[in-house]
């Protein structure tokens, strides 16, 4: 997994579970991505160190203002490939699944085409 994608999926899950508990917990990151604790003290110390997000003292994680625009502009882009596959005639658990996978790699330029013409067939 490249560094940049596993960034995006943190910082989205991070930004997910945020707005489902109203906190971020290690042990939460790891059930939402189905990874192992080690994985994300891993990754949480490199994004804390890129200065995405703070940890405080009882190990709950905020993300900063930078994880924050990165966080967004992921989810952003998942939530609307997901809407797209599912205008497509794909079920939700397919579409969820196949705009985790496309949203890191779909250029700027693709995206915005997309959203246009989202924007024009409603």
């Amino acid at each position: 997994m490249n560094t940049e994608k596993t960034t995006e999926d943190y910082l989205e899950a991070m930004l997910v579970l945020k707005e489902q508990k109203g906190y971020i917990r290690s042990i939460d990151i790891a059930d939402y991505l189905c990874v192992k604790k080690p994985s994300v003290t891993y990754t949480t110390k490199r994004l804390k160190e890129k200065g995405l997000i703070t940890m405080d003292a009882d190990n709950l994680i905020t993300i900063t203002e930078q994880g924050m625009v990165i966080a967004e502009e992921t989810y952003k882009r998942h939530k609307a490939l997901t809407s797209f596959f599912i205008s497509l005639g794909v079920d939700e658990q397919t579409a969820m699944n196949d705009a985790c996978k496309v949203e890191h790699d779909l250029s700027k330029q693709t995206f915005e085409a997309l959203q246009r013409f989202i924007a024009n067939t409603k």
